[in-house]
């Protein structure tokens, strides 16, 4: 088997891990609350990733300079990102959650023409402006119906979808002067220590600190926090930065798409989620954009997800 085509496996193992994260998100907030799920997420995160360094040639050294300098970085992956996305998730479907998030490439691109001063062909910029409609399109559809947290919660997601393009572009130049497994291990560490704190003190100021680990006494929640903590969190960056390694940027961010497309189904046929018509319109309207985007390609562009 040749690298470039496990690196394709790479791909469509990390598109179907993070296609049903969403869905596994969803389960968590049945029994527990989004600090809570988020504390607990981060605590899997960062004992699996403690574990995997004991046993790892590469050790870490690791400065508070270097520290000072990823966590910026940190702040909007994973404290935003996953913030943003958790309390959206609270309030709307897996599946439209799924569906605007699939924009990740597209904020990316913007961020890179006007931070990075990167060139898009007018081409690109019509598939964009597609892509937006799309999004424009179901925030529109939403406010529509009587369901005003719907609203917010897409609007969440989109914050969500924001910050984490934000990390694609400002994340390139430290990736060049820190390794993978630095950067990981920090940004787990730094989601470790604030969720930590926020949902512990949160619960000390209501008075309801016995709470806490009481959603660990339902094995449902168990299985979906070590997925996203195991899986979700860790071993997707692995994945997406081993096939970023092998093949184009624009290639693999397709498989976002992908991920789109599971997150659909697995909320449809597990979670009895509500599918309207708009959102196949607008989803297919957000996906060719995506798509179209990456086919025509940007020079210099790089794209991460996690």
């Amino acid at each position: 088997m040749t690298e470039k085509s496990k690196a394709y496996i790479a791909a469509i193992a990390y598109a179907f891990i993070i296609g049903l994260s969403f869905m596994f998100v969803k389960m968590t907030l049945v029994v527990a609350t989004p600090l809570d799920t988020l504390a607990h997420r981060f605590t899997i995160a960062f004992v699996g990733a403690t574990i995997f360094i004991q046993f790892t040639k590469d050790k870490l050294k690791i400065r508070w300079r270097d520290i000072a300098r990823i966590l910026p970085l940190a702040l909007l992956y994973p404290m935003l990102f996953f913030a943003f996305q958790i309390f959206g998730l609270a309030r709307t479907s897996s599946s439209e959650a799924g569906i605007i998030q699939a924009t990740i490439p597209i904020f990316t691109l913007l961020f890179a023409i006007v931070i990075l001063k990167e060139r898009a062909k007018r081409v690109q910029l019509v598939f964009i402006c597609l892509s937006v409609i799309g999004v424009i399109y179901l925030l529109v559809m939403n406010g529509t119906g009587a369901k005003t947290a719907n609203l917010v919660g897409s609007a969440l997601i989109i914050i969500s979808s924001i910050a984490s393009a934000l990390y694609n572009v400002f994340a390139r130049k430290l990736t060049q002067q820190y390794s993978l497994l630095t950067i990981t291990y920090v940004m787990t560490l730094f989601g470790f220590v604030v969720f930590n704190s926020m949902a512990i003190g949160s619960r000390m100021i209501e008075g309801t600190m016995g709470e806490f680990f009481q959603p660990f006494l339902h094995v449902d929640f168990v299985l979906a926090i070590l997925y996203l903590g195991i899986l979700s969190s860790l071993v997707t960056s692995y994945l997406s930065n081993f096939a970023l390694s092998k093949i184009e940027a624009a290639k693999m961010s397709v498989f976002s798409n992908v991920a789109t497309l599971i997150t659909i189904v697995a909320g449809v046929l597990f979670l009895q989620e509500t599918f309207h018509f708009y959102h196949l319109i607008g989803g297919i309207i957000i996906i060719i954009g995506v798509v179209g985007t990456n086919f025509v390609g940007v020079r210099g562009k790089t794209n991460k997800k996690a």
